[in-house]
């Protein structure tokens, strides 16, 4: 296969000889190196004009499923509205090569331009967001009060994160019958309040896809999905090594600091000016409106409030839970109110085939705006990556195997967040070049239901307490005035919001954590102030659009996992740890498992294009990657969320790429460095350390049972706020 690079694509095109530049962006600033591609990619289908490429899945029989999100409601019909679809008449043979198809051409005309396209197979929708399901009981993606109202803007009063039924992300199916040709497909819907649905799906005698909509359902009417307080923005998701859907909350509004700031910064200068983020006005009557009042208050000194935007819907998550609708829009929500910490978390679908499913929230995991994580086959690893501009990877290892726990509240772990050492990723080199080391630093260690216990200790707080907490004279039942509310803003700009976690509290974590004792009060904050906390101690959250990560599903040690990055720009390539030359089109990296399940090296596979790159280098490159998925073969689906940048066609595609002959297994990760022996040999003569569990060597695919994993030790789109979108 053919490593393709910007400079050879160039000289083969006169057309891109000629180039193209776009505004405000230097040629001097980007990689001259990019697009690059390690391997083979082939467009297989281009989505409807306005959508994205999400949620996708492959059938055992290789049939390809995924989501329209959020199309223009100005194409032809039926790809006018949001839903879930596969490609009838086309199955990818896994045979590890793309020659199962032809590549597709991109669209040329608008009646290209407005439905899914696909290089074999036809595009059929199995369920469009808002359609009647449950026997006409729901609507289907659309959230309900616990009266049963639909929250739409239609019939209650505020913002809202985005048309409820439009936004189907992550999909998953869970089998019910043996050979797979019945179960439930469970889908995402990127919204506030969130939504998963289940819907039955069999495949007829002629091969055929057939959803049962009278017996869908939305997770989110149903009461255990309220009692954890509901879901937000769930992203895409992983499938679990004991098969259930696992659903990632997209919680943009988890920014307490904007950008490259720390909560150092705050404690050092005395203000949260110029550094507070998003998140500290959760509790804020009308928060979506305090960018603007930020900008009035401080005019040229005023600053963008990271996340100010993902506070939409925050109001009619309360509604869901069950608070009143205020009567005057000058009365604060006072009886009961969505607790911040209880959202941005990995949400696990225990029991899918009951008839209510049981949603458990992996808290001991991380708050973040997760898009996705991917479960190894040790049952204990788990990375995630969190989607927005100076966001992070992370890592969880539970103590041991997550399925061996009986109940999931007692699962316990180690939290880590990604550092870059090599020093060449911050010399202004080049993404197509530079691979990145990492070292994973300890943020802390607890159990499930000890972060819960810590998060209920906010649950009261509503935003009345807001302006009692925040002004000197506000009393329970006063009304909103614009006085009061500048009051509540400008002391949780100088000071913090008293009603969470503090700032000082944050600092003094820190200061405990790098002594090596941390008091029991301190110990939640790296688990619900994840991102602030995992800043603190200087690991590298520097990585804008942490959009996927994946690995296929009986990865073992050896074999690679995939990270990608959506953009490679802005904090990526303006200092810190990471200080490379940008790539707007984004990179995909490629990791390999070792002996226990750790990545400590990301190399760049597939390299984007420039922003001033022309059409003739940008219509047949990866932009934006978002979703990513490895198929049993390795192959692996890229989804794209473009900004388009210099393409000739404004839709997003899904490519398949298939890797150069390294990115397949590796073997044992010691295999080149020590080709004779593995690197315990000079301290465990003659045997690996499971010895005691003779035939369980880690990467034994075939081994399935819990005690092979026992010996294993725990922990080893719009100016910035665009990144976030």
């Amino acid at each position: 296969m053919v490593e393709f690079t910007r400079r050879e694509l160039l000289a083969t095109s006169a057309a891109a000889a000629v180039g193209a530049s776009v505004s405000g962006v230097s040629s001097a600033s980007t990689d001259d190196d990019a697009p690059l591609v390690r391997g083979e990619l082939k467009r297989f289908s281009s989505t409807a004009l306005g959508a994205e490429v999400t949620g996708p899945f492959v059938f055992d029989d290789g049939t390809l499923l995924y989501s329209l999100q959020h199309p223009s409601t100005e194409n032809q019909a039926p790809f006018d509205r949001g839903g879930v679809g596969y490609f009838s008449g086309f199955q990818f043979s896994m045979t590890g090569t793309n020659d199962d198809f032809e590549e597709l051409s991109p669209p040329s005309t608008s009646t290209e331009r407005e439905r899914v396209r696909s290089a074999r197979g036809s595009y059929e929708l199995l369920g469009v967001g808002g359609e009647s399901i449950n026997d006409g009981a729901e609507r289907l993606g659309v959230t309900q009060t616990p009266d049963g109202t639909d929250i739409t803007r239609s019939n209650f009063t505020g913002t809202q994160y985005g048309t409820p039924g439009s936004n189907p992300d992550c999909n998953q199916f869970v089998p019910t019958a043996s050979d797979g040709s019945a179960g439930y497909l469970f889908t995402n819907w990127e919204n506030s309040p969130g939504n998963i649905s289940r819907i039955p799906i069999e495949r007829t005698a002629a091969g055929e896809l057939e959803a049962r909509l009278d017996d869908a359902i939305n997770l989110a009417n149903t009461e255990p999905f309220r009692a954890i307080g509901g879901t937000r923005i769930n992203c895409y998701g992983d499938l679990t090594p004991w098969e259930t859907m696992i659903s990632a909350e997209e919680n943009y509004a988890h920014t307490r600091v904007s950008l490259t700031s720390t909560v150092g910064d705050i404690v050092a200068d005395g203000t949260g000016v110029g550094h507070i983020g998003g998140a500290q006005f959760w509790n804020r009557p009308n928060p979506t409106e305090i960018q603007s009042a930020i900008d009035s208050y401080y005019g040229e000194n005023a600053w963008t409030v990271q996340g100010w935007w993902a506070l939409d819907g925050v109001e009619f998550l309360a509604y869901y839970l069950g608070a009143d609708v205020p009567d005057d829009s000058s009365q604060p929500i006072d009886d009961q109110f969505p607790n911040p910490y209880r959202y941005g978390y990995f949400v696990d679908i225990r029991e899918p085939a009951a008839d209510v499913p049981r949603p458990v929230k992996y808290y001991v995991m991380g708050r973040a705006a997760w898009e996705a994580p991917d479960i190894q086959t040790d049952g204990r690893t788990v990375y995630g990556c969190s989607d927005g501009d100076s966001k992070g990877i992370y890592k969880f290892v539970a103590d041991r195997p997550i399925q061996s726990y009986d109940d999931p509240m007692e699962i316990a772990g180690t939290l880590y967040a990604p550092k870059i050492t090599n020093e060449d990723a911050a010399n202004g080199g080049s993404p197509a070049s530079v691979g990145l080391s990492i070292e994973w630093l300890e943020l802390g260690h607890a159990s499930n239901r000890e972060v819960a216990s810590w998060i209920e200790a906010f649950d009261e707080v509503t935003q009345a307490a807001y302006l009692r907490a925040h002004t000197e004279d506000y009393s329970t039942g006063d009304p909103i005035t614009d006085e009061l509310l500048e009051e509540a803003d400008r002391t949780v700009i100088e000071q913090g919001n008293q009603n969470y976690i503090t700032n000082e509290e944050i600092v003094e974590w820190a200061r405990q954590h790098e002594q090596g004792t941390v008091d029991p009060e301190l110990r939640k904050v790296p688990f619900l102030e994840t991102r602030a906390a995992a800043k603190e101690i200087g690991a590298t959250i520097e990585f804008n659009k942490a959009e996927g990560v994946d690995s296929h599903a009986s990865a073992g040690p050896g074999d690679p996992i995939y990270f990608a990055i959506s953009e490679l720009n802005d904090d990526m390539a303006s200092g810190g740890d990471l200080a490379m030359e940008r790539v707007d089109g984004g990179v995909v990296y490629r990791g390999i498992l070792d002996h226990r399940y750790n990545v400590s090296t990301l190399e760049p596979v597939i390299v984007g294009p420039n922003a001033s790159d022309p059409a003739a280098i940008a219509d047949d490159a990866l932009i934006n990657v978002d979703n990513i998925a490895v198929m049993d073969d390795g192959r692996v689906l890229c989804c794209e969320d473009a900004d388009q940048l210099g393409r000739s066609y404004s839709n997003d595609c899904l490519y398949v790429f298939e890797p150069d002959e390294d990115g397949g297994h590796h073997g044992p990760p010691w295999s080149g460095d020590h080709p004779e022996h593995p690197p315990w040999d000079d301290d465990h003569p003659g045997r690996p350390p499971w010895d005691d569990h003779p035939g369980n060597s880690p990467w034994n695919d075939d081994s399935t049972d819990e005690s092979d994993w026992d010996f294993m030790p725990p922990g080893h789109h719009y100016s910035d706020d665009r990144h976030d979108r």
